[in-house]
C-alpha cells in the first residue's frame, strides 16, 4: 500500500510516517518545511518539499505517486497565529485542505484520514469530558479552519462516497515536537529549563488540557488506514483534565531542576478547561490510550536531554 502523508516532517506527521514505514507500507511525504524539519523525514519515504497549497505541484504528485491513503497532518497549528493573521489561517487549513481533497477525489484515493483538533473547535466545554457530540463553539479562528474542513469532508462523502475518519487530537506531546514554537507546552518547558531558564506560564496555571503521548496518536491512525472508522469522527484523549502548573512541576521533577515558573496574563483564543471523552473510539476501534502521563514525560524530557547534549 501507498501513503501520502502531508506534514510528514513535523512532529506528529514523521512518527506516523516512521510506522508506516516500518510496517512494509511505501510512504511519500509532503512538507513545505516551514515549521516541519528535513531531518525528522524518514530516509526510506519519498520526500517532497512541496505546499499543498500548490495545485500545480500536488497535482504532479498525485499524478506520480497515485496515494492509496492519504493522511493529512499538514495545517496551521498556532491558535495565537491564527487570531493574529486569520486570513493566513484560511488558506492553509481551509483551502490548502480542499485543494487536497479535490486531487484526492480525482486521483481515486481510497481513503483520506484528518487530523483535527479537540482542544479548539469545542470551544469552553459546557460538560467535561466533551464527547463528539457537543456543540461547536470556537474560540479561535484555528478552531473555525480545523473544523470547516470536517464539514468539506462530509459533503464529498455524501456527494462523492468519499472515505474518510477525522481525529480529533488532544494535547499531543512528545520526542520531536518544536520547543521554539508557541504550542507544544512539554517540549518549550523541556528546552527552557535545559536551558536553566524559568518558562511562562500564561494565566495562574489553572488551565487544563487533555495530554496524550504521541504513539497512542500513531496507533489510532494506523487503526483507520484500514476499512474502520469510515465516515466518523473520533475523539483522542484520555478523559482528564491536566492543569498547566502539573504539566510545569512534572516536566521539572522529570529533569530534576529547581526553578520556578514566571506566571503571565492569559492569552486571546485560549480555552479555561477542556478533555475529551474517548468512549466512541474505544467502543468502535477498541483504541484507548496507553502511556501515562508520567511515563511520557519521562521519555519526552529524556529525548530532550539526549538531544540537547548530543549537539553539545
Amino acid at each position: 500500500m501507498k501513503i501520502l502523508v502531508t506534514g510528514g516532517a513535523g512532529f506528529i506527521g514523521s512518527h506516523i510516517v516512521d510506522k508506516i514505514i516500518l510496517m512494509g507500507h511505501d510512504c511519500i511525504v509532503v512538507d513545505n518545511l516551514l515549521t516541519g524539519k528535513e531531518h525528522n523525514v524518514n530516509p526510506k519515504a519519498i520526500f517532497y518539499k512541496v505546499d499543498i497549497s500548490d495545485t500545480e505541484e500536488m497535482e504532479r504528485i498525485f499524478l506520480k505517486e497515485h496515494p492509496n491513503i492519504v493522511n493529512h497532518h499538514a495545517a496551521q497549528v498556532d491558535v495565537r497565529k491564527s487570531v493574529r493573521e486569520p486570513v493566513y489561517d484560511a488558506e492553509v487549513n481551509i483551502l490548502g485542505s480542499l485543494n487536497l481533497m479535490e486531487l484526492s477525489r480525482e486521483y481515486r484515493v481510497e481513503k483520506f484520514i484528518y487530523a483535527s483538533t479537540g482542544g479548539a473547535v469545542y470551544g469552553e466545554p459546557l460538560y467535561l469530558p466533551v464527547d463528539e457530540d457537543h456543540p461547536i463553539y470556537p474560540l479561535a479562528h484555528y478552531g473555525v479552519s480545523k473544523h470547516t474542513v470536517e464539514h468539506y469532508l462530509h459533503v464529498f462523502n455524501e456527494l462523492y462516497g468519499f472515505r474518510y475518519t477525522v481525529l480529533r487530537y488532544g494535547n499531543v506531546y512528545g520526542p520531536r515536537q518544536n520547543p521554539y514554537g508557541e504550542a507544544g507546552v512539554v517540549a518549550i518547558f523541556s528546552e527552557q529549563m535545559l536551558a536553566r531558564e524559568r518558562p511562562t506560564i500564561f494565566g495562574d496555571g489553572s488551565k487544563t488540557r487533555d495530554y496524550i503521548f504521541i504513539d497512542d496518536v500513531v496507533d489510532a491512525n494506523i487503526l483507520v488506514m484500514n476499512n474502520r472508522g469510515d465516515n466518523e469522527v473520533f475523539n483522542l484523549g484520555w478523559g482528564k483534565e491536566v492543569s498547566d502548573q502539573k504539566i510545569f512541576e512534572a516536566v521539572r521533577d522529570a529533569l530534576k531542576v529547581d526553578i520556578k515558573p514566571i506566571y503571565d496574563k492569559k492569552r486571546p483564543g485560549e480555552l479555561d478547561r477542556i478533555c475529551l471523552d474517548n468512549k466512541k473510539i474505544k467502543h468502535w476501534l477498541d483504541w484507548q490510550p496507553k502511556v501515562s502521563l508520567e511515563e511520557g514525560i519521562a521519555r519526552t524530557t529524556a529525548w530532550y536531554k539526549k538531544t540537547r547534549q548530543a549537539e553539545g
